[in-house]
């Protein structure tokens, strides 16, 4: 008989799987690869930007198009009859409340510069848009856990990046912009897409081949950044009548090409989030100079403000929250929303050359991890999710 492992080895045995299922229910591949890049750039500097150098393209331009899909497919399901984001007046919310969470900080970063006096930094405005999505859903997470405030979150943040990635492209003079001929290729993306559903085609694939692969051309042609390439493809692709539940994951014998989808590409998302991280997140911890702190500080006040602002503004106009969610909330989703984090650091590479101008804003990028316990300690105080009671 063979001896019975000892009780050390049993107890692990059965907690990493519950410690791995965390790590992936909460997207903490992310900021585990960016501490390595952290520590990585900071200890060997040279090694650490010609690896990943040669990765950036790969994983910002192709492999975060799947990410952002899943979070699309996650909004598309809230959107379903049925759906915490259903009827249109709900969806459409959250959407309006982008532009005040975008508009607003990127106001008072301006006017925190000028304060500061710090004109240069000035050209860094569009990094005031970016919120990290799976560093905001983590924390989302922790304090609503699955409450209707999420989804609400979620596009609000998907929203906000898209028009981050807007604002890097009209406003970026490396980058040459063609609309027309963007415009066109997308026409005939979203024309397949359309001609797939209208064939009920079941499979995903051809979807993401045929349609996201026309759609990721007119992105990367156009001047526009292609990690956002899926965006408007996954809502074309057939699902359930009705929404199972917000991050429900679906069953393997799920039909639908949207659960499918989901199915096959969970994993490897969560691995391309951790080289996200390892590309993107290495920042040189030696900039932190009087402008740095002009980021931090716009975002800070000024995306729950934008939000309330928006959000009250949509309200008078007609449009409805999600059930449950209050301007209490919407105060602690915008400290949320205010993680700049990865996806700060990747408008900064994209917008910054090297140097100290970018060495300071993307330490003003880190800084904005402020609003996570800004967040905790915002619902705490005004009781929301976890702490309501």
């Amino acid at each position: 008989m063979t001896e019975a492992p000892p009780r050390r080895i049993r107890r692990w045995r059965a907690t990493f799987p519950r410690l791995s299922r965390f790590a992936l229910e909460h997207l903490l591949l992310l900021p585990f690869g960016a501490s390595i890049a952290l520590v990585w750039v900071n200890a060997a500097p040279e090694s650490y930007y010609r690896v990943t150098y040669a990765m950036a393209f790969a994983v910002n331009d192709v492999a975060m198009m799947f990410f952002f899909a899943l979070m699309t497919k996650e909004v598309v399901e809230a959107t379903a009859p049925g759906g915490v984001l259903h009827p249109w007046r709900r969806a459409l919310l959250p959407m309006i409340a982008s532009i005040g969470a975008t508009a607003v900080p990127a106001l008072m970063y301006l006017r925190v510069i000028d304060a500061l006096e710090e004109p240069m930094l000035a050209l860094a405005w569009p990094v005031s848009f970016a919120t990290d999505i799976a560093v905001s859903y983590f924390v989302a997470r922790l304090i609503f856990r699955l409450h209707p405030a999420i989804p609400f979150l979620l596009l609000l943040a998907i929203a906000s990046d898209t028009l981050g990635f807007v604002a890097l492209a009209l406003f970026d003079p490396t980058r040459e912009l063609h609309l027309v001929r963007g415009i066109l290729i997308m026409a005939v993306a979203i024309g397949v897409a359309a001609a797939l559903r209208r064939a009920r085609v079941r499979s995903f694939w051809p979807y993401l081949v045929a349609a996201g692969g026309i759609s990721w051309v007119a992105f990367f042609l156009s001047g526009f950044h292609p990690a956002l390439a899926l965006v408007p493809i996954v809502p074309f692709l057939p699902h359930a009548a009705r929404d199972p539940g917000f991050f429900v994951d679906a069953r393997a014998t799920a039909r639908d090409a949207l659960s499918q989808f989901e199915v096959w590409w969970r994993y490897p998302a969560q691995v391309t989030l951790f080289f996200f991280g390892l590309v993107n997140a290495g920042v040189p911890l030696h900039a932190l100079e009087p402008g740095t702190w002009g980021l931090p500080m716009a975002v800070v006040a000024g995306k729950p403000l934008g939000i309330l602002v928006a959000a009250g503004a949509a309200l008078a106009a007609g449009l409805h929250l999600p059930h449950k969610v209050g301007w209490r909330e919407l105060i602690v989703v915008g400290f949320t929303t205010a993680i700049g984090f990865s996806v700060g650091l990747f408008f900064c590479t994209a917008l910054l050359p090297p140097g100290q101008l970018h060495s300071e804003t993307s330490m003003g990028v880190l800084l904005t991890l402020a609003g996570a316990p800004l967040a905790i300690f915002t619902a705490m105080l005004l009781r929301v999710g976890r702490f309501a009671r």
